[in-house]
């Protein structure tokens, strides 16, 4: 018989090992099993966590490092992003009189030779008065604003009782570009004029700071507005001007400049000058700028059918007034020549047919009688003729005398007029193509093409020759009224004004420019009127924000005007 192989035994010892070694493996799965579980856990809860403040809508607070690092202010910026005020980490110079003890005195050295030293890190301040002030022993600012280098001289004197905050400065890097768009912040007190108070809840709400808000405005659009206005401000000796280009299918504001200006900087709490804003809160009368308005409702309501009707164009006498043309043209003329050579009597003699309700009504329908539809606060009541019109109210009005607006009211005026017939509200702030207004219809498509012929055909051959572009296709109206003064009208004092639109083939922006009160000088022939002053700065101006604006100059293109020209050639 074989023998059996004998099966070899494991050490006692051996096998407490293993069986060791086996519960310790077991024992960090499981762990690991309840690790992955509490994350599977903590993820669950963060993911119902956040579903229920998206359903409630309500926003997790921020640590305080999350607060440390939002701007004090929210920040303004064009419609590019290019910023227009920002909130910055700024150094003030402060007096504590009592910061070496109640005891002792406020300054190592004497007030003099503090403000001797003081005067060497400042040369603009009064070294007497500010030993004056040191001496004192009062607390208080010494300087609101200094610059970091001047906050280490400081330092450096050695003067406890000199202290340098820290404190959080509203900065407007573009100066005083914008400025009565813009406003300025008044410390403790929040925003002042302009979109700073406007959007003062939004840019100091902790929840929405963060983002910056966009105006409609292009820094470089209002650059060159501003640019070309102050030039012909000077260059007539003009008391102001005022300016703006609009966006005629949105009513987007690209740019608006009330002149002169102010620094936004250096406002405080004590105000500025020339904050009035004269786009949005002057109102004035703004004469022949009218009468294509006037002949739109005109057209609209049927009256004016046949171009090549002539009109009586003699002086007309109303009650006690008499109208009569500046420079007469002859004792008849058509409706196309009455806008070129800017017939006051035939506009009335249209407006007369068409008679003052229906005016009235149009007026209204363009915005002429309730204040300026635009965000600013400051936002001029027009001068609107009340009641039932007379009927030389109603003659007055056709050619822009006798109701007063803004150059806001006649630029939107002038957009619908050009667009199609679509009034819209202006607006500052940058739109979505789905957040357009409808608006309402205040023309026919039909009337506003050939008011865009008429347009045109002013800037070739009438008032408007010295705002055309090459290549831009501009048209517009010039205006040149009297200042109102007294109960009656200062013949010394004139507002001139030219409303335009380019390029009238396809339309996208309106201009305006009104010039306060002009001097005839060398540079406008010693003329004061509009055909001399305002027209020339829209001439100037279109070239320049053209291509900014996706406008680029086509000589080959324009606007078919054939069968006015041949109505204005009769004369």
């Amino acid at each position: 018989m074989a023998a059996t192989a004998a099966v070899p035994s494991i050490p006692a010892g051996r096998v407490q090992r293993l069986n060791l070694r086996a519960r310790l493996l077991w024992t960090a799965r499981f762990r690991v099993l309840w690790i992955m579980l509490g994350f599977v856990l903590v993820a669950l809860v963060a993911l119902v966590r956040i579903a229920s403040l998206a359903f409630a809508g309500q926003v997790p607070e921020r640590t305080s490092l999350e607060e440390a690092l939002l701007p004090s202010r929210g920040e303004i910026t064009d419609r590019n992003g290019v910023p227009l005020a920002r909130a910055f980490p700024a150094y003030a110079l402060w007096f504590d009189p009592k910061a070496m003890g109640d005891d002792g005195a406020p300054l190592v050295r004497s007030p003099e030779q503090v403000a001797r030293e003081l005067k060497a890190i400042f040369p603009d301040i009064d070294e007497a008065r500010m030993a004056r002030r040191l001496a004192s022993g009062r607390a208080g600012y010494l300087r609101r604003r200094i610059l970091p280098e001047e906050a280490n001289k400081v330092f450096a004197l050695g003067e406890v009782a000199l202290e340098i905050p820290r404190e959080t400065d509203r900065h407007y890097p573009q100066g005083t570009l914008a400025a009565h768009v813009l406003g300025y912040v008044v410390e403790g007190e929040g925003g002042k004029l302009g979109m700073e108070q406007v959007l003062d809840d939004r840019l100091s709400d902790p929840d929405l700071r963060a983002e910056p808000v966009a105006l409609s405005l292009d820094v470089r659009v209002q650059g060159a507005l501003e640019d070309e206005l102050r030039r012909g401000m000077l260059e007539t000796n003009a008391l102001g001007a005022a300016g703006i280009v609009l966006d005629v299918d949105s009513g987007e504001v690209m740019a608006m400049a009330s002149l002169p200006e102010f620094d936004p900087n250096v406002a405080g709490a004590s105000g500025a000058k020339n904050v009035f804003n004269r786009v949005t809160n002057g109102v004035y009368e703004l004469g022949s700028t009218f009468k294509p308005l006037s002949v739109a409702a005109a057209m609209d309501a049927g009256v004016v059918r046949d171009l090549g009707r002539a009109w009586n164009a003699e002086p007309v006498q109303v009650g006690r007034s008499t109208i009569k043309d500046l420079k007469p043209k002859g004792a008849t003329l058509n409706v196309p020549q009455a806008l070129v050579y800017s017939s006051n009597t035939v506009t009335a003699r249209v407006a007369d047919e068409l008679g003052p309700e229906r005016l009235r009504r149009a007026m209204i329908d363009l915005g002429m009688d309730a204040r300026p539809f635009i965000e600013l606060p400051a936002r001029g009541k027009p001068l609107f003729p009340g009641g039932k019109w007379s009927r030389v109210t109603n003659m007055t009005v056709s050619y822009g005398h006798g109701l007063a607006v803004t150059p806001l009211h006649l630029a939107s005026a002038y957009a619908a007029m050009v667009n199609g017939g679509i009034w819209r509200p202006a607006t500052l702030m940058k739109l979505d193509r789905k957040d357009i207004p409808r608006g309402r219809r205040v023309f026919k498509e039909s009337t506003s093409s050939r008011m865009r012929q008429m347009l045109r055909m002013i800037s070739l051959y009438g008032t408007g020759r010295s705002a055309d572009a090459p290549g831009y296709r501009v048209g517009g109206k010039t205006g040149s009224a009297e200042k109102a003064s007294g109960g009656g009208y200062a013949k010394t004092s004139l507002i001139s004004s030219f409303a335009s639109a380019f390029p009238l083939d396809a339309p996208r922006y309106v201009v305006v420019v009104v010039i306060d009160e002009p001097k005839g000088t060398i540079a406008s022939s010693y003329q004061r009127t509009a055909a001399f002053t305002a027209a020339p700065v829209v001439g100037r101006l279109v070239p320049r924000i053209g291509p900014m604006l996706g406008v680029q100059p086509d000589e080959r293109r324009d606007v078919d005007i054939s069968d006015l020209r041949y109505l204005v050639d009769k004369h």
